[in-house]
């Protein structure tokens, strides 16, 4: 698979990603229809099957359940083949996410991501965000606890994933990364897009199948012919729709700048 570079991270990422939460999660969800959590044996065959169909991010967040450490178990060995993403400021417990945006409560949720997920460094670590995409960014003081973070070596690139487009316009100011939503039903961001990509900052597209209410191929080829965007993340837990969506991905066109497919 051809990679497309993730702005001015050095990361190149495969067009298509792979999001883990339905490996850890499925109360409080979103998609049209329930599941059960797959066995371990189900998830190792899962992901190490995603790793070898070329597929090397791998998105997750503490807010997915038992996502991380699922993640830890199964591809821990691989840790140099894909490129590995979490988040910050949201858990899930009992059926309810809290929010906590404070330095101690980040460096404590970095140190559990890194000991579940089996890693010494977290490519990319995302700020989770409730909604007040302002707020969190003017008013709290998570952004330079990851900076602090990342000057440490514990993290290597960070960014934001929001919900409105003047948190993603706001993050443009710190991060090397952002994490929005974009689909056929929902191109409010395309802007911003373009803006990142611009600036050299690495665009991740979350929702691209609007939570499994878009129908993949179209909704797939949709996302991916804008050039600004990095990669798409797709959840799933099977291997062969996974496989078929990467048919969608299509073929490569030549890189002429930050956030295009490289050659």
């Amino acid at each position: 698979m051809n990679l497309r570079p993730l702005g001015k991270t050095g990361l190149q990422v495969s067009p298509l990603g792979f999001g883990a939460f339905k490996i850890g999660r499925n109360a409080g969800i979103k998609y049209p229809a329930s599941y059960e959590l797959p066995s371990p044996f189900e998830v190792s065959k899962l992901l190490n099957g995603v790793l070898d169909s070329g597929i090397n991010v791998i998105d997750t967040a503490p807010a997915y359940g038992i996502s991380e450490e699922r993640i830890g178990t199964a591809i821990a060995h691989r840790r140099n083949e894909f490129v590995l993403s979490t988040k910050v400021g949201e858990t899930f417990e009992d059926g309810i996410s809290e929010y906590n945006y404070s330095s101690e409560s980040v460096t404590a949720s970095i140190e559990r991501s890194l000991k579940r997920l089996k890693t010494d460094v977290l490519d990319l670590v995302f700020i989770h965000s409730n909604g007040n995409d302002l707020l969190i960014q003017q008013q709290t003081d998570i952004v330079e606890t990851l900076s602090k973070l990342k000057q440490s070596g514990r993290i290597k690139n960070i960014g934001f994933s929001g919900k409105t487009t003047e948190g993603a316009t706001e993050a443009l100011t710190w991060a090397d990364c952002m994490m929005v939503e974009y689909n056929l039903n929902d191109a409010s961001h395309e802007a911003v897009i373009t803006t990142a990509a611009k600036q050299g900052v690495g665009v991740v597209i979350k929702k691209g199948l609007a939570s499994g209410h878009l129908g993949p191929d179209e909704a797939i080829r949709f996302v991916l012919k804008n050039q600004n965007v990095s990669s798409l993340i797709v959840g799933g837990l099977n291997l062969d729709h996974i496989r078929t969506n990467l048919s969608a991905v299509g073929p490569a066109v030549p890189d002429d700048g930050v956030g295009k497919i490289a050659s």
